[in-house]
């Protein structure tokens, strides 16, 4: 497959809608005030729109890079970033049923590189840092969008420079030093790690990937739902549930979605539901009250990668929520524990606490109405449960400790394999 032709890309603010060409920006909207974020506009005609998916898809690649034609870099993609996406879309037909659903299935973005969906947005950005030649690219994270930045960087040959708010688990600290990643602990939060890294970037003209505010995140991301229709054989399923804390990944999922439209390989928009946990509900509140843009909440959750008071990309979000007759849900932390251990005990994902909240959410959102038991309905797991594996341990089952006596070892391990619960 040919390169894109660069012309048929250019961006458009989200906010005033002014263009500019896609080598004329390097962040965010030059006219308005703020941070407001760009949407990349495609050419659909000259990408090749009425073709046959086929002729446009790479189908020998086995990764994100098979969409190619509509992902906005040039030149040749290094070796170290072709192991990000084409993860499994599989059946959960115990949860299913359990649930009383026709058809459930699951995304499981836990197989990328470093265990996380982010490593699409991560790979792409990469990609851009080493087509304009940067040397260092620096992102704030709660821990899985360093995590992926520091696996690209150092996939690639790229210096990584990551601001984590204390409190990030050690887990995940551990990958960012292994990736030799150079790792800024913040007091103050996800908001305090956020202003470093743009100040940082500002400063040393250092490439930043913050969520948001690199365009390229949502482009890298959007390739998840460019998947999700091409594994169910280009027909869009009825409902994606997303997990939500800046938002970023919901608008990369409307953005793949509206691709796949847009060029004529699916007929119609799937619903797409946000999930927050209840103690960082900044969407949630601002979809409740008819917000375009959340106000900011607390940000207390045990979930830390969505626990985000001021959600980075929430204008974009809760556009897409609402574009697509879908909704915002909110769910507790204990809710969220308890699906880490239903979803690892009926299909065997082990699923990161803030990916578990769009499992937890289903049975609410079956109850009122919003999801139907006869609908296509895809989760995406956002992360891999290994990112954090403390986090949902006293839902599980305890450890049969051997006393020495036979017997009683016996008798108890009988009753917990009888035990169905």
């Amino acid at each position: 497959m040919s390169l894109p032709d660069r012309r048929q890309f250019r961006w458009r603010c989200s906010v005033c809608c002014a263009g500019y060409p896609l080598d004329a920006v390097r962040y965010t909207c030059l006219s308005c005030p703020g941070t407001a974020a760009l949407d990349l506009v495609i050419d659909y005609e000259r990408a090749g729109a009425g073709q046959p998916p086929g002729s446009v898809v790479n189908t020998a690649e086995p990764s994100m890079w098979r969409y190619r034609a509509l992902l906005p870099v040039g030149g040749a993609i290094h070796p170290g970033l072709d192991r990000v996406g084409w993860t499994p879309l599989g059946e959960l037909p115990w949860l299913a049923e359990r649930l009383g659903m026709r058809r459930l299935l699951l995304k499981d973005d836990g197989r990328n590189l470093s265990g996380s969906l982010k490593d699409r947005a991560s790979a792409l950005v990469v990609a851009k840092a080493r087509e304009l030649g940067e040397r260092v690219v620096v992102t704030a994270s709660t821990g899985n969008a360093a995590a992926a930045l520091a696996a690209c960087c150092a996939a690639s040959g790229v210096r990584c420079l990551v601001f984590v708010p204390q409190g990030t688990p050690p887990a995940k600290v551990a990958q960012l030093r292994a990736c030799d990643a150079v790792v800024a602990e913040v007091p103050g939060g996800y908001g305090r790690a956020v202003e470093l890294s743009y100040e940082v970037a500002r400063r040393k003209g250092w490439y930043c990937r913050t969520t948001a505010f690199n365009p390229y995140t949502a482009e890298g991301k959007k390739t998840v739902a460019l998947e999700i229709a091409e594994q169910l054989g280009w027909h869009a399923p009825d409902v994606v549930l997303v997990p939500a804390g800046d938002g970023n990944i919901l608008t990369g999922v409307h953005k793949g979605f509206s691709d796949t439209l847009a060029m004529g390989w699916t007929d119609r928009m799937p619903r797409l539901i946000a999930v927050q946990s209840a103690a960082a509900p900044a969407l949630f509140e601002a979809w409740r009250c008819g917000a375009q843009v959340p106000a900011g909440a607390r940000a207390g959750s045990r979930a830390e990668s969505i626990s985000v008071a001021v959600p980075q990309d929430g204008r974009r979000a809760l556009r897409a929520v609402r574009a697509t007759d879908g909704c915002v849900a909110v769910v507790s932390d204990e809710e969220a524990m308890d699906a880490v251990n239903l979803l690892a005990r009926t299909s065997g994902v082990f699923a990161e606490l803030a990916s578990a909240v769009t499992t937890a959410a289903l049975p609410g959102l079956l109850a009122d109405g919003r999801v139907l038991p006869d609908e296509c309905v895809v989760v995406v797991n956002t992360g891999s449960g290994l990112k954090d594996p403390l986090a949902a341990l006293g839902r599980s089952r305890p450890v049969v400790q051997d006393s020495g006596e036979y017997a009683v070892l016996e008798a108890e391990l009988t009753r917990l394999l009888a035990d169905d619960g």
